[in-house]
């Protein structure tokens, strides 16, 4: 391929990427907020991790950041369910999220959704001063990552078929 047809394939996917996101990022903003009540902004930052142009390649991204938003948030709540919710606890669960999202899960893409997402479970219990409430909270956010996610991948299945680039499908 040359340099021209490289360039126009690179701006072709920056604008359906740039798409992508704009428009999941719309439909996340009204799931979430109907659905919740509450700000959608983890799931508006999880339509960007999990949507790309290409299809197969959002299908990666949706699968990695699954798996490991579930690891991030049973390691938190594992860490909420041991005694009171305290900062010290946040360095010990990103680690073990970590160990556990490396040596167990063993998908390297997005793992680092899993301490990400234990940190967000945590921190939603050192902001509410109750292990219960910070449960609460953090599913929540969880739930929001989740539905940024399937919005994400759902857009960009919808883009492909509105505007397929069949050369660009293949190259994925």
């Amino acid at each position: 391929m040359n340099v021209i047809q490289n360039v126009r394939k690179d701006h072709f996917l920056g604008v359906r990427f740039a798409i992508n996101v704009f428009v999941g990022s719309i439909v996340a903003w009204i799931v979430v907020w109907y659905a919740t009540k509450s700000s959608p902004i983890w799931a508006m930052a999880s339509v960007v991790a999990s949507s790309e142009p290409l299809v197969r390649q959002a299908a990666k991204m949706f699968r990695s950041v699954l798996i490991n938003t579930c690891v991030g948030c049973a390691v938190g709540l594992a860490f909420l369910a041991i005694g009171h919710p305290t900062p010290w606890k946040i360095p010990f669960a990103l680690a073990i999220a970590v160990l556990l999202s490396t040596y167990v899960v063993r998908i390297p893409t997005m793992w680092r959704h899993a301490p990400i997402t234990a940190a967000i479970v945590i921190a939603a219990s050192l902001s509410t001063h109750s292990a219960r409430g910070g449960i609460h909270v953090g599913l929540l956010r969880v739930l929001e990552v989740l539905i940024g996610c399937i919005v994400g991948i759902s857009v960009s299945f919808v883009g492909s078929r509105l505007a397929p680039v069949p050369e660009l499908e293949d190259a994925a």
